[in-house]
């Protein structure tokens, strides 16, 4: 690690410690060089592979941000979607994996979106799963309704019949 006072291309750990949720270490490093003392901070890195193929690092803003939209005009707080971001970022770290596709991180945030508002969900999901007629609407409304009036089947991963509308029947 570079010193960021004189440059010197080394430099020592004096003190390493966990920061308070556990994510990250914080190290305290002094050059050997200039004797001054800087602050470095480590976390493991997760990478988010896009559907053109490039990669980037996770960001837990972009999910907040993303969701944002879906919770426009809802009832929904910073602080809500702030644990949302966290949720998503646990459960996709806990995967084990360091890189991850576009594809994991929507399937990561709608679960927990689900719990923090129905319509919000239905508006991200109808983006994500990229709804194309009104009957992928209902097909997703009505799952809603059978995953609410059952959830002990929905929990244990059960094989739920959804009804089909009349309507959508014909």
């Amino acid at each position: 690690m570079h010193c960021p006072f004189c440059r010197h291309p080394d430099s020592r750990v004096v003190d390493s410690r966990t920061t308070d949720d556990g994510t990250s270490i914080r190290r305290r490093r002094q050059c050997p060089d200039c004797s001054r003392r800087f602050t470095t901070v480590e976390t493991a890195s997760l990478m988010v592979i896009k559907r053109s193929g490039v990669t980037e690092p996770f960001s837990r803003t972009k999910v907040i941000s993303g969701v944002r939209k879906a919770c426009q005009g809802r009832p929904v707080t910073e602080d809500a979607l702030a644990k949302l971001g966290q949720r998503v970022e646990e459960a996709l770290r806990a995967t084990g994996s360091a890189e991850l596709t576009t594809h994991d991180v929507g399937l990561a945030i709608l679960g927990p979106l689900q719990e923090l508002d129905l319509v919000a969900y239905l508006r991200f999901a109808s983006v994500y799963k990229a709804f194309d007629t009104l009957e992928d609407f209902e097909t997703a409304i009505a799952e809603l309704r059978v995953s609410r009036s059952h959830p002990e089947e929905c929990e244990l991963g059960g094989t739920v019949q959804v009804p089909v509308p009349a309507s959508a029947a014909d």
